[in-house]
Parts: structure tokens; sequence; C-alpha cells
């Protein structure tokens, strides 16, 4: 089953949320449509990204898997931009914006 990754852009935090309340929360989302291969949270020019990796069927489903963790994400925080990429071999393919 192909991986795919999940990159969201984080902006401001909801009042009352816990920055390590974040990346869990996305990772379950997922979880709960898939196997979760791998989470992470970087900073990249001083912008929060959080990845989740994931297996998925195909690109339309990894597509709608990564609308939903960016929804629950979203409830947390605000979500500046958001991409779903596919492995090819030792590449990384754009396959749709969430």
């Amino acid at each position: 089953m192909p991986s795919y990754r999940v990159t969201l852009s984080i902006g401001t935090l909801r009042p009352g949320v816990r920055p390590d309340q974040v990346l869990p929360a996305a990772a379950e989302s997922a979880a709960q449509f898939t196997t979760v291969e791998a989470r992470d949270l970087d900073v990249v020019r001083g912008e929060p990204r959080l990845v989740v990796r994931y297996e998925g069927a195909d690109d339309t489903v990894a597509v709608r898997i990564a609308a939903v963790v960016e929804s629950s994400v979203g409830v947390l925080a605000d979500v500046l931009d958001g991409r779903v990429t596919r492995r090819d071999g030792g590449a990384w393919t754009l396959v749709g914006s969430v």
C-alpha cells in the first residue's frame, strides 16, 4: 500500500489549546481510517509544520484522510496551508492540497 503524508503549516493556537495537543490529535484522526507510519513537527523559517505519514489505498483516499486531519487540527489551531504527497521510490510527489 502506498505511503502518503499530509503536511500542515500551523498558525495561532485556539484559546486553551496547548502546543503538545496538536500533533497527537492529528495522528489520532488519521489513525481512525488507516495505519499511521510516523508523525513529526518541524519548524521551517519560524513556521511550525506538522507532518503525519500514513498508508493509503490510492490518491483519492489519501486526500480524504488528509482532509480529516486538517479538519481536526483546524479545531485546535489555524491551518495556514496543507498539502498531500505520495512516496514514489526515493521522492515525495505532490498529490494535492487540503
